[in-house]
């Protein structure tokens, strides 16, 4: 069964920093590629980022210039590094692969 589990949440200060991780389990972790999106209450899930298989990394719109994707295989685990946040940013977290999503890990950016 796949288990996906996010942490690394919490409460940061407008330009400050977060990295979120997103453990996996249950799936031949190397031969997928895995995605972070986020939802605001109220509003449809956005996507933030995608790294492949083959450790090829893809942004959506908010996340360019500012988040960095990466993975670990051996860990099975994918990263979220979140540089300069926004209140905008304020969303709970998810990871997905081949249609599986974690629980999710809230972020609140406020002062």
């Amino acid at each position: 069964q796949v288990h996906l589990e996010e942490s690394g949440g919490g409460l940061v200060q407008p330009g400050g920093s977060l990295t979120l991780s997103c453990s996996a389990s249950g799936l031949n972790f190397d031969a997928f590629g895995l995605s972070w999106y986020r939802q605001v209450p109220g509003k449809g899930r956005q996507w933030a980022a995608t790294i492949g298989a083959d450790g090829n990394t893809y942004y959506g719109v908010p996340a360019r210039g500012r988040f960095t994707i990466s993975r670990d295989n051996a860990k099975k685990t994918v990263f979220l590094q979140m540089n300069n946040l926004e209140t905008e940013d304020t969303a709970v977290y998810l990871c997905t692969t081949n249609n599986y999503w974690g629980q999710g890990t809230q972020v609140t950016v406020s002062s």
